[in-house]
């Protein structure tokens, strides 16, 4: 039998009842056809469900109709959902031949599986059936083993036997450290009722933005006028003005200095450029400022100037047969994650050259995210700053496989705010106590998400512990976009980046770049701090966040395995140890089929939601999914190096940047008039970013 053949037997199992029985999927492709249905929710569950029985193979229920109505779709309708769908389908075919042919641990999975659908699988063995059905699709969350084994099994993956600690350790991050974060602004309801007081200019501007094309999404943007206890801007930085406080107060912090923190802004909309810094102060001011720290807002426009002001004029001066075209497209803070999380991680060298000589890391925080200083002290014995001077964060030494790491950089963790009052160490993604359903039958990193999270980021230290923290400690490959730092020794000399295209997981991506890049120290890797922990407060958002990034955040979730997939093969290393390194959750996203994963689970996801009591909502997602995945997926599917391209070209330009500061601070010391003049320019620029607020919060 060929391989096409097998996997339409697969599939059809997957959406068609058997013997009577729904399907594991829950979704019943035929039901869903419905051809003499014109309206336009109707034509696009048609379509869903065109592309699963056609997948399900000549045997399929419907199969004939299904397939003249997807060609009459494409052809004489001219429809791009129709024509996505076809073209998809042949790849998918050719994606499921060429890994059965060139991956043995694949061809026997698949072949497993298949003959245990001809056989009679027991549907009533559930466990059995996600094994054999993750085998294929989803081996990261297919094991025998218990959880409590795996967990075990990745902490003695993680382990660092420590060689030395850091003899020279941050010692006081109000000084030492620049603290980043990032706001991510978007049009919305409130806008309207608002837009007078955020300094829009005129009606017909106003208008403008809110029938504007959006350009970029993002999870939970916040609509520019919302209301001030839902504004996540104002809760980060009233929280961390209270942490700060609390800081000066046990003695962690020098009395009467401010922190630099440094705060991009991102927006899905282009014109909200010209309206976010005036509302952002203007908000902030209302809420009563910002006390105890320096606030510094980075819209596009202001890393532009840094850009065209102080790097292009020192590129042409000093480097004059330097390509700058990669370095202006790569250091921004609007467009996908990625973009914004190196801008964030790089500014910190910018900052220790030309503005504060005594900066020595950066340290991100998220805005939902808050340090809860007194269950620190009383839980842990430390407060937020007093976890970030261990020795650990700079240490050297041995990881499991051998390999010397330098530990430049540093990852707390979260706990949700509900869970706080019983536990510090409450992990925030449980393992899932529900069957699958629907596409998570083929993919579900709720497993190794959970598995990751207890292995990594509740790991303690201490006496009589796994690792003692001195002699040991665990590496981290999973950490979030905020809770993480790294010094500026490490971002000279390891240049670490997330490519610019990447808008999800951008945290775990940065790691990606230089994930086998050997410098003297061994590989920068990323050291666990056990007590390092924010209260996570999305719960305080989930309203806002549901109807703002819903989709788009399942969506960017789909792209992520294709980025990633892509990502590993682009890397100057085998794709095989890449994945092997960061299995297995940030590896869950790098898959040996990934057009294959994130077709299915797009059509089973809008098949759920066509078959639900709302199907408007599966109309929203069919849209959204189809614009985006389409573009990418030709670019997937059609350039084969694209990812390749774009890596080589980003880290050029992350190279220039880098070179271009080193050369700059030494020029500075050797009194050349240029640099100098270029150093004045930048503490002029980097003075005009920050807000001017009184520090009035109590």
């Amino acid at each position: 039998m060929s391989i096409k053949r097998k996997f339409q037997r697969i599939i059809k199992f997957l959406v068609e009842s058997n013997n009577g029985d729904d399907p594991l999927t829950g979704t019943q492709a035929a039901r869903l056809f419905n051809p003499d249905d014109s309206d336009e929710t109707s034509k696009a569950r048609n379509l869903i469900a065109s592309f699963l029985i056609l997948l399900s193979g000549p045997q399929a229920l419907g199969f004939k109709d299904s397939r003249d109505y997807l060609r009459n779709m494409a052809g004489a309708n001219q429809d791009t959902a129709a024509q996505f769908f076809l073209k998809v389908m042949e790849y998918i075919f050719l994606e499921i031949e060429t890994a059965y042919r060139h991956d043995p641990d694949f061809r026997k999975s698949f072949d497993d599986l298949h003959d245990s659908i001809i056989r009679g699988f027991p549907l009533s063995d559930a466990a059995a059936a996600q094994n054999k059905i993750g085998e294929v699709f989803f081996p990261e969350g297919a094991s025998e083993t218990t959880s409590e084994d795996r967990i075990g099994l990745l902490r003695e993956k993680r382990r660092v036997r420590i060689s030395s600690l850091n003899s020279d350790p941050v010692r006081s991050p109000g000084r030492e450290v620049l603290f980043t974060s990032n706001a991510l602004l978007t049009v919305g309801s409130a806008f309207k009722r608002e837009r007078k007081g955020v300094g829009a200019g005129t009606e017909q501007e106003t208008r403008a933005i809110e029938g504007e094309e959006q350009i970029h999404w993002y999870d939970h943007p916040i609509p520019v006028g919302i209301e001030p206890e839902r504004n996540e801007l104002l809760h980060g930085i009233k929280n961390l003005s209270r942490a700060l406080e609390f800081e000066e107060r046990i003695g962690a912090k020098e009395p009467g200095r401010n922190i630099d923190l440094v705060l991009s802004v991102s927006v899905t909309h282009r014109s909200l450029h010209s309206i976010a810094r005036t509302w952002i102060e203007s908000e902030l001011s209302n809420a009563g400022g910002t006390a105890g720290i320096n606030l510094y807002v980075f819209t596009e426009a202001d890393a532009v100037r840094l850009m065209e002001e102080i790097l292009i004029p020192a590129a042409k001066r000093y480097f004059s047969g330097s390509d700058s075209g990669p370095l202006r497209e790569i250091f921004g803070v609007d467009g996908e994650y990625g973009r914004h999380y190196s801008f964030l991680k790089a500014i910190a060298r910018f900052w220790s050259v030309f503005i504060s000589p005594e900066i020595r890391a950066t340290f991100k925080i998220d805005l939902d995210q808050v340090f809860p200083q007194e269950e620190l002290v009383a839980r842990t014995g430390a407060s937020a700053f007093q976890h970030l001077v261990t020795p650990l964060w700079g240490a050297r030494g041995t990881d499991s496989s051998g390999n010397r790491v330098y530990m430049g950089m540093i990852a707390g963790s979260l706990v949700n705010k509900k869970d706080i009052a019983s536990s510090l160490f409450a992990p925030d993604v449980v393992f899932p106590r529900q069957e699958p359903a629907g596409d998570e039958w083929i993919f579900r990193s709720a497993v190794p998400q959970a598995v990751s999270t207890e292995a990594e980021m509740m790991a303690r230290y201490g006496p009589g512990r796994e690792f003692d923290g001195t002699g040991s400690c665990i590496q981290r490959v999973h950490v979030t976009g905020g809770t993480n730092g790294i010094l500026v020794e490490a971002l000279r000399r390891y240049r670490p980046f997330t490519p610019s295209c990447v808008g999800r997981a951008e945290d775990q991506a940065y790691l990606l770049s230089v994930i086998f890049k050997s410098g003297a120290e061994g590989y920068l890797r990323y050291v666990h701090a056990p007590g390092l922990v924010m209260r996570h407060d999305a719960e305080a958002f989930a309203g806002r966040k549901a109807g703002q990034g819903g989709t788009g955040k399942i969506i960017g979730d789909y792209i992520r395995t294709l980025l990633f997939s892509k990502y590993a093969q682009a890397l100057p290393w085998p794709a095989g140890a890449v994945k092997d390194a960061v299995d297995p959750f940030t590896g869950c996203f790098i898959s040996r089929i990934p057009v294959t994963i994130v077709c299915l689970r797009f059509a089973l996801k809008a098949a759920q939601l066509f078959g639900s009591s709302e199907p408007e909502q599966g109309m929203d997602f069919f849209t959204e999914g189809v614009k985006r995945l389409s573009d990418m997926i030709e670019l997937f599917t059609s350039r084969e190096n694209f990812f390749h391209e774009i890596y080589e070209r980003e880290k050029y330009g992350w190279d220039l940047y880098y070179d271009i500061l080193d050369f700059l601070e030494r020029k500075i010391d050797e009194g050349d008039s240029y640099a100098i003049q270029l150093g004045d320019t930048a503490r002029d620029i980097i003075k005009s970013l920050r807000l001017k607020i009184d520090n009035l919060l109590e």
